[in-house]
């Protein structure tokens, strides 16, 4: 007779496990079509904001030194437009971060402040948050 108990007992774990786990595929069946998008790579050329005129002279002044590409970006910032001013203002905080670590935190807080999450420069600015908090 215990025996009989036993393999009942078994069965209906068996059949509960069995019942959760259709539940449980049937909830994921459902969130399947509700998937978030995919993060797209972006790189900071392909973003709006840059004059066509200033490209080369951005690209020239960042080669050069942290020095000259500062000197650059202050004399075209008001040229500059989000999202493309702002991942300008990144690789400026990574350039000049080393020979002035006060600066390049507060050019980090203003992009901080300025960026809203759904910007295509907020995952960069969170990559490199913690380098500048």
């Amino acid at each position: 007779m215990t025996r009989l108990i036993w393999v009942f007992i078994i069965a209906v774990v068996v059949f509960i496990g069995y019942r959760l786990y259709q539940h449980w595929a049937k909830i994921q069946e459902e969130r399947g079509g509700q998937k978030e998008a995919p993060v797209v790579s972006v790189s900071g050329d392909s973003l709006p904001g840059l004059p066509p005129h200033l490209d080369a002279s951005c690209r020239a002044a960042k080669d050069k030194s942290p020095a000259a590409f500062r000197a650059w970006f202050n004399a075209h910032e008001k040229e500059l437009s989000d999202p493309r001013k702002a991942w300008i203002e990144l690789d400026l905080c990574v350039a000049v971060r080393r020979d002035s670590p006060a600066e390049a935190k507060e050019i980090f807080a203003r992009v901080q402040k300025r960026v809203p999450p759904s910007s295509p420069v907020w995952p960069r600015m969170k990559e490199l948050e913690k380098a500048f908090q």
